[in-house]
């Protein structure tokens, strides 16, 4: 069972890691219905959110994500629509009022990832996030993304973690 079956019907408290999209000349000049960059970062706001296979009502509903704070890639958009790729690399479409532009990112290694006390590779860990786990991005800066969750926090390598990484997640 994948993510969307098994990880997405339980909530797991750890942190993660999202790193802010930075915006290229060549991005910052794309027109986009909201202004707003593609790609780029979301959440969703809600715990049911309906994926479906175009940007309307009348499309085919391909998946239901139920994890709110999913972080996912919004890689082309409508004036109502999302185009998003999800931690699995699956592209979908969704509504955009069932998007949060608060960033978040996940763990989708199999292994805990070292939250480190300072953005250095030779700090020591604050915490551990947890296969399949999310949290907040506080913010990134030099090659670094501080994560924020309940019960902690720390530094993390851009990339490490998804949602964290500038490049388009899904091709």
């Amino acid at each position: 069972m994948g993510f969307r079956g098994a990880m997405l019907k339980s909530t797991a408290l750890a942190l993660a890691v999202c790193l802010g999209l930075a915006v290229g000349a060549e991005a910052a000049e794309r027109s986009t219905p909201s202004g707003m960059p593609v790609p780029r970062y979301v959440t969703l706001k809600f715990d049911k959110v309906n994926a479906r296979a175009g940007p309307g009502d009348d499309h085919r509903l391909l998946w239901v994500y139920r994890i709110r704070g999913l972080p996912l890639q919004v890689v082309a958009e409508t004036s109502e629509w999302r185009r998003v790729c999800d931690p699995e690399g699956a592209l979908s479409w969704v509504h955009k009022r069932t998007t949060d532009g608060r960033r978040s990112a996940m763990n989708t290694g199999s292994s805990p990832v070292a939250l480190l006390r300072k953005p250095r590779a030779d700090a020591r860990p604050a915490a551990y996030l947890a296969p399949h786990a999310m949290a907040d991005l506080d913010r990134c800066e030099k090659g670094w993304c501080r994560i924020k969750a309940e019960g902690g926090g720390g530094w993390a390598r851009e990339g490490a973690l998804w949602g964290s990484a500038d490049r388009p997640q899904c091709h």
